[in-house]
């Protein structure tokens, strides 16, 4: 990254959507611009995963305006992240679509707990260094994320489905605020908290922050009630409850540093604070600033720098399934020699070779499981891992190469893709396949030079005769991988010379 580019952050909350433009200086990102609007897009979720029109309307018109600002900014320096409520969507891409075009940019869905690592991120780059463990709670609209974490690097990172704008709508309809919702709120939100709550309290921290609008406002309101001096403690959130209950009803919630938009939705983010309080025993919380938007431009800027959180996934990955490491490096090096072979034909991208890199050090994760079937097995793996880094596209995207490094393509995953994704993900699976086919020896034979020509769908392979006559093996895989390919719309044709 340059001095003086420009770098944008969108996040596509399930309360609002937020959009922050910095400049790259001096290694870190100068916020120049920064735009917030309420959608509240988790009013708008039903039960089975559709979202009304009326907030689908509000959330394209305001990617709409968020879009017009990025016109300045470089494609590659704008990453767009959704959360819970684009989580739970049962058509994602009927939404998709129509967002992408609104922003002009793509759209990431990231798992709860990417999203709360990326939190993380943004929290600790905007708090002084200190050698002590914190936790960082973030209530958005709906879910709610528990980060224990040092210095930059998370050490516990969950995600709960309850955010303020969901359990408003659910603890409270109507708007009326009783004590019997509150303590039905509190034992279900509680059931939630107490499956990590121990191994949270057993790790333990010295520092508590909340990161949201939620935690800012309580933050406010505590200390214009006079309940609390400095921050958020449980004796505050008690005699605010109080006060809640009192006033029995959203409309009549007059409070100081409570703005009339908020007030629909406070009840809700209140009880799931004093329940975090009471069940992970915290003592004292600091609102900040920073949040997960922050946390994409640094992670961004990490990416740039080459400290990309998804190697080490990958990493973690082949270790923990006894990856043989040296048919990995071997297939890989194959892949990318075929990459470099096609030169630029296939219009495939900076991260092609990353991508084949990713793929070829863990398609064998299967094996850990069995070796019939185990492309199919290394898919689910990738399908359904916690993957720090990737967005749950990139996820699908990794799994639909793996899952069809050998035998027969599944083409419903690769028609599953994202459209935008569909061509690279074939055309790096075609890469791939043919690295194995070659590495099926898996011993360090020194291969011939790879002349392999791409134009459009068809993939020229070129190798020396006298090396075909002394594999006849490999000439029989070839002559398989014809049809195999066929099945990704792709043409192999080999020539002997």
């Amino acid at each position: 990254m340059q001095e003086g580019e420009l770098l944008a952050a969108v996040d596509l909350g399930s309360n609002s959507f937020h959009m922050i433009v910095a400049r790259y200086e001096h290694g870190v990102p100068r916020l120049i611009d920064r735009l917030r609007e309420t959608t509240r897009m988790a009013a708008g979720l039903d039960v089975n995963g559709s979202l009304d029109a009326e907030h689908r309307q509000r959330a394209l018109d305001c990617l709409a305006r968020f879009g017009q600002r990025l016109a300045g900014v470089a494609p590659q320096h704008v990453r767009a992240v959704g959360t819970n409520t684009l989580r739970q969507l049962l058509h994602p891409q009927e939404f998709l679509r129509p967002a992408e075009r609104a922003l002009g940019q793509p759209i990431e869905i990231v798992s709860g707990r990417e999203e709360a690592r990326l939190i993380f991120l943004g929290v600790a780059h905007g708090l002084p260094s200190s050698r002590q463990r914190r936790l960082v709670v973030d209530i958005g609209g709906g879910s709610t994320e528990f980060i224990i974490g040092h210095q930059l690097e998370p050490l516990h990172a969950e995600s709960i489905q309850v955010g303020c704008v969901a359990s408003s709508l659910r603890f409270f309809p109507g708007g009326k605020i009783t004590r019997k919702r509150w303590q039905h709120a509190r034992e279900e939100i509680g059931v939630l908290l107490q499956q990590f709550a121990m191994d949270y309290r057993e790790t333990g921290w010295q520092e508590c922050f909340g990161s949201s609008g939620t935690i800012k406002v309580t933050e406010a309101v505590v200390s214009g009630l006079g309940l609390s001096e400095h921050g958020i403690t449980l004796p505050a959130l008690v005699g605010l409850r109080e006060v809640l209950l009192q006033a029995g009803h959203i409309d009549r919630l007059r409070l100081p540093g409570l703005s009339e938009e908020r007030m629909p939705i406070f009840p809700g983010g209140a009880v799931i604070l004093e329940t975090a309080f009471e069940n992970l025993g915290l003592e004292r919380m600091l609102a900040v600033e920073t949040a997960m938007r922050d946390g994409i431009l640094w992670d961004m800027m990490g990416r740039a720098a080459g400290s990309d959180p998804r190697r080490a996934s990958i990493q973690a990955l082949a270790r923990r399934y006894a990856v043989d490491e040296a048919q990995a490096v071997r297939v890989d090096s194959t892949a990318q020699a075929l990459l470099q072979a096609i030169d630029g034909q296939w219009d495939l991208g900076e991260d092609a070779a990353e991508w084949l890199d990713w793929a070829a050090r863990v398609h064998e994760i299967g094996l850990a499981i069995a070796h019939s079937q185990h492309h199919r097995h290394a898919g689910y793996i990738l399908h359904h891992a916690d993957l720090p880094g990737f967005s749950r596209d990139e996820q699908q995207l990794l799994a639909c190469i793996v899952e069809s490094h050998r035998r027969k393509p599944d083409k419903a995953a690769f028609n599953a893709l994202p459209p935008r994704l569909r061509v690279f993900a074939r055309r790096i699976t075609s890469l791939l396949r043919l690295a194995v086919l070659m590495r099926r020896a898996r011993r360090s034979e020194a291969l011939p030079p790879l002349r392999l020509d791409a134009q459009g769908e068809r993939l020229h392979l070129v190798l020396p005769t006298a090396w075909l006559e002394a594999h006849p093996l490999t000439i029989t895989d070839l002559d398989l991988e014809r049809a195999l390919l066929a099945e990704l719309g792709l043409k192999l044709e080999l020539e002997r010379v």
